[in-house]
C-alpha cells in the first residue's frame, strides 16, 4: 500500500477539480482492473469495510484506491452536509481520472453507503465514467422512513452493478433493495450477508463474496 495524491486544479471555464487523497493497493503484475472506492458518511478511507475490500480485490489482481471524499479532506470528523454532495461527486470523478490514468485496465467505481450513493449518481450522470459499479450498503432510505426512497437516478445506470447488502441494514430491507436494483438497466447481482449496515467484515466473508460477484458480473472472468 502507498499513499497517492493529486492536487486540485482549476479549468479554463473556472470549474475546480478537487484534490485526490487516496491509499493505493497495487497487485503483483499488471492490474486486471482498477477500482476506486469511497467511504460512507462520517467515515474516511481507513474504514474497516473499505480495507477489507481493498485487500481482497488487490489479491485478485485489481489496483484498488481507497479515497477520502472532499468533505472529509476539509474536516476530519462529522458527516457531510447537504451542500457537499455535488463536490463529493466531483471528487470521485477526479479520483477516477487520476487513478485510472495509472494503467489501461478497465475502471470500476463504488463505495460504502454515502460514498456508493454518490458514485451511483455520478455513473448515472456520466455514463462513460466507468465500466462497472460496486454499491456497498446502499442507503436506500433514511432509517424508519421507507417512503423517502433514493431511487430517482437508478434507471439511468447502464453499467454492470454489484450491490452488497446486510440483511439487518436499517437503511433498506432485502425486499426494498431487490426492487430498487431492478430499476438498473444493466446486469446486476445482489450479495446479501447476515450483517448490519457496517457489514462486519471481520466476522463475515463479505469481501470475498463481493469480489466473486465483481469477477462474474463486471469483469466476466
Amino acid at each position: 500500500m502507498r499513499p497517492f495524491t493529486a492536487p486540485a486544479s482549476v479549468a479554463a471555464d473556472g470549474r475546480e477539480t478537487p484534490a485526490v487523497v487516496a491509499d493505493l493497493h497495487e497487485p503483483d503484475g499488471d492490474p486486471v482492473a482498477v477500482i476506486v472506492l469511497a467511504h460512507g458518511a462520517g467515515g474516511n478511507r481507513d474504514g474497516a469495510i473499505l480495507q477489507a475490500y481493498a485487500e481482497e480485490f488487490c489479491a485478485r489482481g485489481l489496483l484498488v484506491a481507497r479515497i477520502d471524499l472532499p468533505y472529509r479532506q476539509r474536516r476530519p470528523k462529522g458527516p457531510p452536509g447537504r451542500a457537499d454532495a455535488a463536490r463529493d461527486r466531483d471528487g470521485i470523478a477526479a479520483a477516477c481520472a487520476a487513478i485510472g490514468a495509472l494503467c489501461s485496465a478497465p475502471l470500476i467505481v463504488g463505495g460504502h453507503s454515502y460514498g456508493g450513493r454518490q458514485a451511483s449518481m455520478l455513473v448515472a450522470e456520466q455514463p462513460g465514467l466507468a465500466g462497472g459499479l460496486l454499491l456497498s450498503s446502499y442507503p436506500l432510505h433514511p432509517p424508519g422512513k421507507p417512503e423517502r426512497l433514493r431511487t430517482e437516478h437508478l434507471g439511468a445506470i447502464a453499467v454492470p452493478t454489484v450491490v452488497v447488502h446486510g440483511r439487518t441494514d436499517p437503511f433498506a430491507s432485502s425486499e426494498e433493495i431487490a426492487a430498487a436494483v431492478a430499476l438498473i438497466n444493466a446486469p446486476t447481482r445482489i450479495v446479501t450477508v447476515a450483517a448490519p449496515h457496517a457489514l462486519n467484515p471481520a466476522r463475515t466473508e463479505v469481501a470475498a463474496l463481493a469480489a466473486d460477484a465483481v469477477d462474474e458480473v463486471i469483469l466476466r472472468r
